[in-house]
């Protein structure tokens, strides 16, 4: 793909371009893929809530909106320019104080709060060392906390999602369900016991 970074393993992370950030928060993307209905089930009032990688924001605003003046979102992204769109939204949206912006390294995400939900939108494709990734998103999962990933079908075929969900497990998750989600492949995880 145009403008992506070649990892091993075929891992890309495609560089920020105004088009890309509009292709990943735009009122047709909300229509059919509506981050209240996604992830309205598991985002509640005060909750602490991590996006690794955010992008331009379209489910760290929504999930800013869920949590409420007593939650928090940690937007996460490899890329300052997406981190920057968050930061302009919010302020326009006036929910800059409940969302903190951090930006994570290739390698690490670089954060030791815990959350009770943990969100990778279309993403796990695109890190370089999942096994190491999932181990990290681990520990920063409260007990009982939920850690959806959903990764798009028109990149990541249903045996590499199935790489995925198993690498998950030997990461130390649970899988809970598998939501159905318009374009996308997911899983829905808890610690194990």
């Amino acid at each position: 793909m145009k403008g992506c970074i070649q990892h091993k393993d075929n891992d890309r992370i495609c560089r920020f371009s105004p088009w890309r950030a509009w292709m990943l928060d735009n009122g047709i993307r909300r229509l059919f893929q509506n981050p209240k209905n996604i992830v309205g089930p598991y985002v509640k009032e005060g909750m602490t809530v991590i996006d690794i990688g955010s992008g331009p924001g379209m489910f760290t605003l929504a999930m800013a909106a869920m949590v409420g003046n007593t939650g928090k979102i940690i937007a996460v992204d490899l890329q300052q320019e997406m981190l920057d769109l968050v930061r302009e939204k919010s302020e326009k949206q006036n929910m800059s104080s409940r969302i903190q912006l951090h930006k994570n390294q290739p390698d690490s995400i670089g954060i030791s709060e815990k959350a009770d939900f943990i969100l990778s939108f279309y993403m796990v494709h695109e890190v370089p060392d999942r096994d190491a990734f999932l181990r990290e998103v681990h520990g920063l999962l409260k007990p009982g906390g939920q850690y959806l990933i959903v990764e798009p079908k028109f990149h990541v075929s249903r045996e590499a999602f199935e790489d995925t969900v198993e690498d998950a497990k030997k990461a130390g998750f649970r899988p809970v369900s598998f939501p159905g989600i318009l374009g996308g492949r997911s899983a829905l995880f808890t610690l194990a016991d």
